[in-house]
């Protein structure tokens, strides 16, 4: 039956006419625990590692501006993150289910829900929000695809750090009760490809087979999907080879589009989708998905409303110049590489549901993004319901959208799940 999984209960969400199989999220969240790294690396270098402080301090907001002062008699108990020279007040936002306000003021771990960080909490938040299964994204200090690291000069302690989170995240995050929930999502040194690649291998070994990654390197000072040395070909073959899905999450590449320094924050967040269709163009039309044909990637929180068109205007494109000009020889058209290998995860897009033959619905899956500000927890069942039925979605597709697609894609019947 769909949404059935081995030794579970099978069960279908149903408010409407047709019932729903429990969902898999391909994009939750999870918050690192003040002693992720404190207790995991080696004794010389937890004095200058990622840990965690509490502490008054004062906070303002001005010009877009955020600010703060530590040690402020007068302020607020915040707890802040600490790392070589980075201090880091946890904000608000990156913990935001429960909270009636939000707003850009830091938090305690006190405060936040305990599921942000806590994986018993989490897999009960899980079954509330009718939630089988979560690929959890780093969240606080490592940001979406562990950009902190990279910008630390000790890359020695960067690397330990990477590797730490790595460990929590596959023997702990994912293990015990968590096994076939919580599907472990690791991260990589950015800043040296051939490195990037040994985490992978030495993940893949761990059980591990999707990676978070930037959807556009190059804001952060590392060569382009571009490059013509392929500074990224030793990673891309290490995924490739090992069977793990590059997943590239809106904001990894430090940057989210705006139209003006004034432009208040709703433009912006109306605009994250673009951060996901420029990757999507850079993969496919740097030949990263032609070199390397067993190569999967998904693009989280990006949505897919705006993909019918650009596919279009890409193949279009392509047939009119691909092979004498504009920089590109593809020698096949766009679309070819969407069908299996380029994956997008929405969370509340009946626009893209609707023109669903335009992409494959086979391409599509369903996200909760817990605990985060946008998240359609406590009621993803009725998210999922709405935009289903808005769509006219059947029986099948849904099961694709909502559980079957996330379980072809990562190849989820080595976690125990497989319908």
């Amino acid at each position: 039956m769909p949404g059935a999984s081995p030794g579970r209960t099978v069960r279908l969400c149903q408010h409407g006419a047709v019932a729903l199989p429990r969902i898999i999220s391909v994009d939750d969240h999870v918050v690192e625990p003040p002693d992720l790294w404190s207790s995991r690396l080696p004794a010389g270098l937890r004095d200058r590692g990622p840990r965690v402080v509490r502490e008054k301090a004062a906070f303002g907001f001005a010009g877009g501006v955020f600010s703060f002062e530590r040690d402020a008699p007068d302020g607020d108990w915040c707890d802040i993150w600490l790392y070589d020279d980075l201090v880091y007040p946890f904000p608000k936002l990156s913990a935001a289910v429960g909270f009636p306000d939000l707003d850009n003021t830091p938090v305690t771990f006190d405060e936040i829900r305990p599921g942000c960080w806590q994986q018993t909490a989490r897999l009960a938040d899980m079954d509330a929000n009718w939630t089988d299964a979560s690929l959890c994204f780093p969240n606080v200090l490592p940001r979406f695809a562990g950009q902190a690291f990279l910008e630390r000069p000790d890359k020695e302690l960067a690397l330990a750090c990477v590797r730490a989170y790595n460990d929590w995240m596959i023997d702990e995050w994912c293990a015990g009760a968590g096994r076939g929930r919580l599907i472990p999502l690791t991260i990589v040194p950015l800043w040296d490809a051939h490195l990037a690649a040994a985490e992978i291998r030495r993940c893949a070994d761990k059980g591990s087979h999707a990676v978070a990654f930037t959807e556009n390197p190059q804001p952060l000072g590392l060569p382009s999907i571009h490059d013509r040395d392929r500074f990224w070909d030793p990673f891309f073959t290490a995924c490739a080879e090992t069977d793990t899905v590059v997943n590239m999450h809106i904001g990894s590449s430090s940057k989210m589009p705006a139209t003006s320094p004034d432009a208040p924050f709703i433009v912006s967040s109306t605009l994250t989708f673009s951060n996901a269709m420029g990757s999507f163009c850079d993969f496919i039309f740097s030949g990263t998905l032609e070199r390397f044909p067993d190569l999967r990637i998904a693009y989280s929180e990006g949505q897919v409303g705006w993909a019918p068109y650009v596919i279009e205007r890409a193949d279009k494109l392509w047939a009119e110049r691909g092979a004498t000009g504009f920089g590109s020889a593809l020698p096949h058209p766009p679309s070819s590489y969407v069908a299996d290998r380029i994956h997008f995860c929405l969370f509340d897009d009946e626009v893209g549901l609707a023109n669903r033959d335009r992409v494959g619905m086979g391409q599509l899956m369903f996200e909760v993004d817990y605990p985060h500000a946008d998240s359609t927890f406590p009621h993803s069942c009725e998210t999922a319901e709405r935009i289903c039925d808005a769509a006219g979605l059947d029986e099948r597709e849904r099961y694709l959208l909502l559980r079957g697609n996330a379980i072809r894609a990562y190849r989820l019947d080595r976690y125990g799940i497989d319908a």
